[in-house]
């Protein structure tokens, strides 16, 4: 059987490749060319410029003999409330026993605009809740003894090292809506500054940026108005005034994974948040390969990725577009090109290929979660999702990280393709960084659907990583993650085979994925 499963992985790739990978990658490099020019101006989410993208998605997908599968054609129309947080209008200030201090938005602290709409104003006493995971499940809760009625929740990044990042990750995706019901009125997020990912003079730039929420309001996170903020790392010793506690030394805490407790702070923030809100809509595209097998073909294998990207925003040396080529015109790209080699193969997909362009991802993952939840497939139909979100091939592929290898049977077959290719799975090195619900992917797994995201494999302390952290610092979230910038578009051709190779092992085997007996998430199966 094994040899059979080699043989059938090696035959995909064979018989679909017979261009060489610098041709291969350049087809790949070519849509990323055009996803990201300038005349898409970042295809920010409802914009015409994303409009635009989506109509070459369609064609490319057209193009490819996939039929449509959304409501209008190859679209799935999605309605959503655009907020714009005017920081100029808004104002905050802290009330401890020192007396007031004044803070600068967004200098010093930084609203909000997802998940619902924005308090105007909000006066409430600050608590500090460690972490901020809520997991009693494994034993681990941040709240427990806190009284968060009326409060404000202040929380670090991190995590305890013996709770896995996939299942940090959930908890903090779920924290907001669970404070609401527990009464408290918002949640301040802080960063270490040795965890800073981005720095805070891009966060920022970005601040200016249309947030989305859903306007239908039954899909929304928080029935009521909920203060959502960032603090700058380097202001936010001033949060833990009077309070007895350092914010050096819990920062250490966190840093080292250890330890941090939990307790009222001195410290009471007052907001006013001004905020311009207007209605727009935006489309996820669907197209759907349809499978061999009279009835395996009515399941479906959801390929995805998203389309949008940050759009127009805070020029940065003079350049106001966010081009988004690696985040996430990439994804789409290798969409593109896994349909064509499945296309091209001579051992074809039982099952369906459904292939979800998804709209709203920087704005929250609102897109893939509109489909999840409203899918134009039955939902119980659709057996896996393997999603694209900003692969860098910024150097060599010589190891995959499928983010949720270790929470479903999808991991074995990750690791089967794996051996037959030579890439070996590389644990994901950075767990605190939340990937595992930053993509895509976490909508469809909310659906109990089991869920791979596919990243270039490497080790923490390694170049690589150098590099990767080089890419995030300069590039992620800004103007300059245009076609300019320098990659290796035949690295590309490896993954997007990888990946190729993976559904369609799933999509031909008999049995549909199963969450493993020992995974937390296998309780959203349905």
């Amino acid at each position: 059987m094994r040899k059979w499963i080699s043989g059938l992985l090696l035959g995909l790739i064979s018989t679909t490749a017979p261009a060489a990978p610098e041709d291969r990658g350049e087809a790949w490099w070519k849509h990323v060319r055009t996803l990201a020019d300038d005349g898409y101006e970042g295809r920010g989410t409802g914009k015409p410029g994303h409009e635009r993208a989506a109509d070459y998605v369609i064609g490319q997908l057209r193009a490819l003999g996939l039929k449509p599968a959304g409501i209008d054609g190859y679209k799935q129309p999605v309605a959503f409330t655009e907020q714009v947080i005017l920081s100029q209008e808004s104002s905050a200030s802290l009330t401890g026993p020192g007396g007031d201090t004044a803070l600068a938005a967004p200098a010093d602290i930084i609203f909000s605009g997802g998940g619902g709409p924005a308090p105007e104003n909000v006066s409430a006493p600050l608590v500090f809740a460690g972490y901020g995971l809520h997991l009693p499940e494994v034993g681990h809760d941040d709240f427990a003894g806190l009284d968060l009625k009326g409060k404000i929740v202040v929380v670090v990044s991190g995590g305890p090292a013996t709770i896995s990042g996939a299942l940090k990750s959930h908890a903090r995706s779920e924290r907001a809506a669970w404070l609401a019901r527990q009464g408290a009125l918002g949640l301040i997020q802080l960063v270490t500054p040795k965890q800073v990912e981005i720095p805070w003079d891009r966060r920022m730039a970005l601040a200016s940026q249309p947030a989305l929420y859903f306007r239908d309001a039954t899909l929304r996170e928080t029935l009521t108005p909920f203060l959502s903020a960032q603090f700058d790392p380097a202001k936010s010793a001033l949060l833990f005034a009077g309070s007895g506690h350092d914010f050096a030394q819990v920062a250490a805490a966190a840093d080292s994974s250890g330890p941090v407790p939990s307790f009222p702070l001195a410290q009471r923030l007052n907001a006013k948040v001004a905020a311009r809100r207007a209605d727009l809509n935006s489309p996820n595209i669907i197209a759907v390969m349809p499978g061999t097998d009279p009835l395996l073909g009515k399941e479906y294998v959801v390929l995805s990725a998203h389309l949008d990207g940050y759009g127009m925003g805070t020029p940065i040396n003079g350049d106001a577009i966010y081009n988004g080529a690696l985040d996430n015109a990439s994804g789409v790209a290798s969409l593109l090109e896994i349909a064509r080699t499945l296309r091209e193969g001579k051992v074809k997909p039982r099952r369906s290929i459904l292939f979800a362009i998804v709209t709203a991802e920087e704005k929250g993952l609102l897109g893939s979660s509109y489909f999840a939840r409203r899918p134009t497939v039955p939902q119980k139909a659709m057996v896996a999702d393997l999603n694209f979100d900003m692969a860098l091939p910024i150097f060599p592929l010589t190891s995959v990280t499928p983010v949720g290898y270790d929470q479903s049977s999808l991991g074995k077959d990750a690791e089967a393709v794996s051996a037959a290719m030579n890439l070996p799975i590389t644990p994901d090195p950075f767990p605190d960084r939340n990937v595992f619900i930053r993509s895509d992917q976490y909508s469809f797994i909310r659906a109990g659907i089991p869920a791979l995201f596919f990243k270039y494999g490497f080790k923490a302390g390694t170049p690589e990583a150098t590099v990767e952290r080089a890419w995030r610092a300069n590039i992620y979230h800004s103007p300059k993650d245009d076609a300019n910038q320098p990659v290796m578009p035949a690295e590309s051709v490896k993954l997007n085979d990888y990946v190729a190779a993976v559904t369609l092992r799933v999509a031909n085997a008999p049995g549909r994925p199963q969450w493993n007996e020992d995974s937390f998430f296998r309780r959203f199966a349905k």
